[in-house]
């Protein structure tokens, strides 16, 4: 039974944290704590909250009561440490309770608090090639400590965050390749580490190399070679569509002739008929006509080879002869 009710208070718990709005934490001073800084984690409520908790990961949490009156109306709730020690350096976390609710909203997104001990000796650190590169080239920085077996961090002036980390090979050296740079990758680049026994723990910012990297200049005659070819394939676009519609034409005119050819010489089309003209001749002078048979020959519709010879026409035609008186 007991079990039971546990199971249940725990799922109603989990539904309304699921309803209830993430928090946020953040860091302040964010980046560049040593030991003995004063830091601030702010953990910001999007809505009014009676009890806000900071958590540690793996170790332990605080617990802070907002209290009545002006404070209720925060919209962030602070925890600080005075002088912090190595034990405050981790990864934490925020939760909240609302205000005249059981409602318990999930927990904030993880910061990192890294602390600085300056008795950790600084790095080297190398640059090949040296100083100016053209565009392009592939850069190797190696980093190094007296094998402490740490975790190396490349830092680049500028940046807030480490661009790259990586576990020492063999205990005491990192690599890191910076693949095909441009202008953008100049500046000045450090390393620092942090021991595999004391994660949060980092070691001061070592020695500095300068990277420059100078833009690759485009070859002579490079731009005019690039307007050339412009030209041509501008050119040629409009010839090949000239051509194609060139041809189209030429064949919608063949098709059009080819089907009247096939149209004409159709064995089931008539034979075309001469018209006959009639002429008109007065009946007085109708005497002393002769008649003459003319034979017209039509054009035949059967093969040259056929037994059927082609029968011809008779056109009867009058001529008159008139005496002279």
């Amino acid at each position: 039974m007991a079990v039971a009710l546990i199971l249940g208070w725990w799922l109603v718990a989990a539904s309304r944290a699921q309803q209830v709005p993430r928090p946020s934490l953040s860091l302040h001073p964010s980046q560049g704590m040593s030991l003995g800084d004063t830091v601030t984690l702010r953990c910001h409520l999007p809505r009014l909250a009676a009890w806000v908790w900071l958590y540690r990961e793996g170790r332990w949490s605080y617990a802070k009561l907002v209290q009545e009156g002006k404070e209720k109306e925060q919209d962030a709730a602070e925890f600080s440490f005075v002088s912090t020690k190595r034990e405050h350096a981790g990864r934490y976390r925020c939760q909240y309770r609302v205000s005249e609710s059981a409602e318990v909203s999930v927990k904030s997104d993880p910061v990192e608090l890294v602390l600085t001990d300056v008795r950790y000796p600084p790095s080297s650190i190398s640059l090949h090639p040296e100083q100016h590169v053209g565009t392009g080239t592939n850069v190797t920085i190696r980093c190094w400590n007296k094998d402490y077996g740490a975790t190396f961090l490349l830092h680049k002036d500028g940046s807030s965050a480490p661009l790259q980390r990586q576990d020492s090979s063999g205990g005491d050296t990192a690599t890191f390749t910076l693949f095909g740079v441009t202008p953008a990758d100049s500046g000045t680049y450090r390393c620092s580490y942090r021991l595999w026994r004391y994660a949060f723990m980092s070691s001061p910012l070592g020695d500095s190399v300068m990277l420059e990297v100078t833009p690759t200049p485009a070859p002579p005659g490079a731009a005019g070679s690039s307007h050339g070819n412009l030209v041509v394939a501008v050119v040629g676009g409009c010839t090949a569509a000239f051509v194609f519609i060139l041809v189209l034409i030429i064949f919608f005119l063949l098709s059009a002739h080819r089907r009247r050819t096939q149209r004409d010489e159709s064995p089931g089309a008539p034979p075309k008929k001469p018209e006959a003209m009639e002429f008109q001749v007065p009946s007085s002078e109708s005497e002393g006509l002769t008649y003459l048979e003319l034979q017209a020959v039509t054009p035949s519709t059967q093969p040259p080879n056929s037994p059927i010879a082609p029968q011809p026409s008779v056109i009867y035609t009058e001529v008159a002869v008139r005496g002279r008186h």
